[in-house]
């Protein structure tokens, strides 16, 4: 089992599954990467015990069973909630961590989009039972809680409380993509991108550009040396605020003056040349022009791009006008006739 991969099943809803405390936390920090042997580090509990639990939640359906995993008996017995206000760790659902890809770098994505039901759990709890204590029991208490309670702290709006969690020893990359992904003030924010390991982790990335409170100095001091692919992919993604956006545009502008000129061919050929329309105005250097003319061109799309941008060297102008399909395509050849830096010749013909 230690070389098996615990994975949740996406056909179960966890929800309606007889799960204890110690279950859920398990399945809390589980992102479908994670070997089992590496899970004592990840969650601190002895490996034996581990073993045990997902053996149970194989059993139960909520993990996808391995080759050589040996399923437990069934926990049919179900825990009783608190009543309200009240909450208990047993009322608490599961929080897996996770991520999904597309993030807008060459990374696996660790996290999944965690359905609201679920981080309802811990937002419900932050607000019956913690957000009613006073600011300086948040902050102690966050110095030294342990889950369920350090989960719901990470909504606490207030960056002291923030900051503490961040110094618990518990904390964790599940922790800091809550506060990443709810938290609302710039410090608290900060706080979190000052932990180098939290802010690597392509999760956080994740969460932060797509939280309308982060700051423009924060984010281009995240994102400054990042690839201009990862800029672009900002640039267009509908979940990101449109101030980020826009201050992606900008990056990606000064990025594309002064980047290796390999990223910007991958940036061109990778969308087709659709990069381009914010890039008006903006030349190449000779190597990124050499490399352009050292390729085939078989897109009419690429080629039509590259044809509307204002800034495409003679050269690549005239290695376009050389390539098959543009010989076979008529409106291409004229498009690029029209180019300002087309040669002589083919504009007078």
């Amino acid at each position: 089992m230690n070389d098996w991969t615990p994975k949740l099943n996406p056909t179960v809803d966890l929800r309606r599954l007889p799960l204890n405390a110690e279950e859920g936390f398990v399945l809390s920090r589980l992102d479908g990467h994670t070997r089992a042997r590496d899970l004592p580090a990840l969650t601190g509990l002895p490996q034996e015990r581990l073993q045990d639990i997902l053996a149970r939640l194989v059993a139960q359906g909520a993990l996808l069973p391995g080759a050589d995993t040996v399923a437990a008996p069934v926990n049919t017995v179900r825990q009783e909630p608190a009543p309200e206000p009240s909450l208990d760790v047993h009322d608490t659902e599961p929080l897996p961590d996770a991520e999904a890809s597309d993030a807008g770098d060459d990374e696996a994505a660790p996290e999944e989009e965690v359905p609201e039901a679920v981080l309802g759990n811990y937002r419900k709890l932050f607000e019956t039972r913690l957000h009613a204590l006073p600011e300086d029991q948040r902050v102690a208490m966050a110095h030294g809680a342990a889950d369920p309670e350090l989960s719901a702290l990470c909504f606490d709006p207030v960056p002291a409380v923030i900051k503490a969690a961040l110094e618990n020893p518990r904390v964790g990359l599940a922790h800091a993509r809550l506060i990443a992904r709810h938290h609302r003030n710039p410090v608290g924010l900060e706080a979190l991108v000052a932990r180098a390991a939290f802010a690597a982790d392509t999760g956080v990335r994740r969460f932060l550009v797509r939280n309308p409170q982060l700051p423009a100095a924060l984010f281009r001091r995240m994102w400054a040396l990042r690839r201009l692919m990862e800029h672009h992919k900002l640039t267009v993604d509908r979940d990101v605020p449109e101030s980020t956006r826009r201050t992606a545009r900008e990056l990606l502008r000064q990025r594309f003056a002064t980047g290796p000129s390999e990223e910007k061919v991958e940036l061109i050929l990778n969308t087709e040349g659709r990069a381009l329309g914010a890039l008006v105005g903006m030349p190449v250097d000779g190597k990124t022009a050499s490399l352009l003319c050292g390729r085939t061109y078989r897109s009419p799309l690429l080629v039509q791009n590259l044809a509307r941008w204002s800034a495409a060297p003679p050269v690549l102008i005239a290695h376009l006008l050389k390539q098959e399909l543009v010989r076979r395509q008529p409106q291409l050849r004229a498009m690029l006739a029209r180019h300002p830096n087309a040669p002589a010749d083919v504009k007078r013909a």
